[in-house]
């Protein structure tokens, strides 16, 4: 079982907004890193939503289900955490 991932990720407030980014990513209306560099609220939105290497249990539980879970360089979400929601790409486990 996989022990730690790499995953890029786009904070915003609402399920609204974040549904509706989910929906221009996957048309190819803006790509995952400008979609993070111009709405993400987390700091890693500078680096296009990269959030490097991190151990399971590093993240919050909700996010951690997804990443040690579900499928490699999809988009996924909107992830509900207390920090608001997220859409999260996988782009390794090891």
């Amino acid at each position: 079982m996989a022990k730690s991932a790499t995953a890029r990720h786009i904070l915003v407030n609402t399920e609204k907004l974040a549904k509706k980014l989910k929906k221009e990513i996957i048309q190819n209306d803006i790509t995952f890193e400008k979609a993070a560099k111009k709405f993400s609220k987390c700091s890693s939105g500078k680096r296009g939503g990269h959030l490097g290497t991190f151990s399971k249990g590093d993240m919050v539980k909700e996010f951690d289900d997804v990443v040690f879970s579900k499928e490699l360089l999809r988009v996924h979400g909107p992830v509900k955490t207390q920090f608001g929601f997220h859409l999260i790409e996988i782009t390794s486990r090891y």
